[in-house]
């Protein structure tokens, strides 16, 4: 549906903080589902934690971020551009159920609630091998850089 190479023309982030690998699903302006595909060659593991590595909870919420930037960025028929920054707005009812080490895919599924003014809000979850691995309610707001 949308491999690196679209994703890099959709996103601003870069390494090592571009956290999609790939779109294997797109509903526009209902659904998104993208894979994030983690190695030991992650920087941060390097130090979370170096006798166990563990993916950091905040990374796996920016994943599901950047994948509901995507269905955001496509809702629209929009790109980002450097006049607009894409920002967290909020976090609500997040939960981590297991942990997401080197070898794990996850599988990053973001529904559209609500978009008005620039504001969106997403449910999110992303799952390991079928296994929830966190959620939440996600805001974003899209802005003009002043």
């Amino acid at each position: 549906m949308m491999d690196i190479h679209k994703i890099l023309k959709q996103l601003p982030h870069r390494y090592p903080f571009l956290l999609v690998d790939r779109v294997v699903a797109l509903e526009k302006g209902k659904t998104i589902r993208a894979l994030k595909n983690v190695t030991m060659n992650e920087p941060f593991f390097q130090g979370h934690f170096p006798h166990r590595p563990v993916m950091p909870g905040v990374l796996m919420l920016e994943a599901l971020a950047q994948a509901a930037a995507l269905l955001a960025f496509d809702a629209l028929d929009t790109s980002p551009t450097d006049e607009m920054v894409y920002y967290f707005a909020g976090i609500d009812g997040a939960r981590f159920k297991r942990p997401v080490e080197p070898g794990d895919q996850l599988v990053l599924e973001v529904e559209m609630l609500r978009m008005k003014a620039g504001i969106f809000k997403f449910k999110a979850c992303a799952k390991v091998d079928g296994e929830l691995a966190v959620e939440a309610e996600l805001t974003c707001a899209m802005r003009a850089v002043a």
